[in-house]
């Protein structure tokens, strides 16, 4: 996909994201999707990408790989669609590993300290 781009942030066509509730904001191909953690997002993300620790560590240590990031994301996402991990794959691989920082830096967040 072409013209991806990840931010923190909310958007007129979904409800705004909260940070005080982990979630951030990924936009793909100019259509922005809100990133929520839930529990059972992220009890999901665990059984494809194993212990979310480990995946917070690998991450703090620059291993984490494009299809876990696409992963989590997809996993994290409110309202999917029909978007496919591979087309969030396509939009992190297009923006640079940068720009999807900031998302992931939130979801990560998240995973660490929990829900208040």
């Amino acid at each position: 996909m072409n013209g991806a781009q990840a931010a923190v942030g909310g958007s007129a066509d979904q409800k705004s994201s909260n940070q005080l509730r982990g979630e951030a904001t990924l936009v793909i191909a100019g259509r922005p999707y809100l990133l929520r953690p839930t529990f059972n997002a992220l009890v999901c993300a665990e059984e494809d990408l194993g212990p979310l620790f480990a995946l917070v560590e690998r991450a703090g240590e620059g291993q984490l790989r494009l299809a876990e990031i696409a992963t989590l994301f997809w996993h994290c996402l409110a309202e999917r669609g029909e978007l496919t991990r591979e087309e969030i794959g396509q939009a992190v691989l297009a923006q640079g590993l940068a720009a999807t920082a900031k998302p992931l830096r939130v979801l990560l967040g998240e995973i660490l300290k929990g829900s208040g």
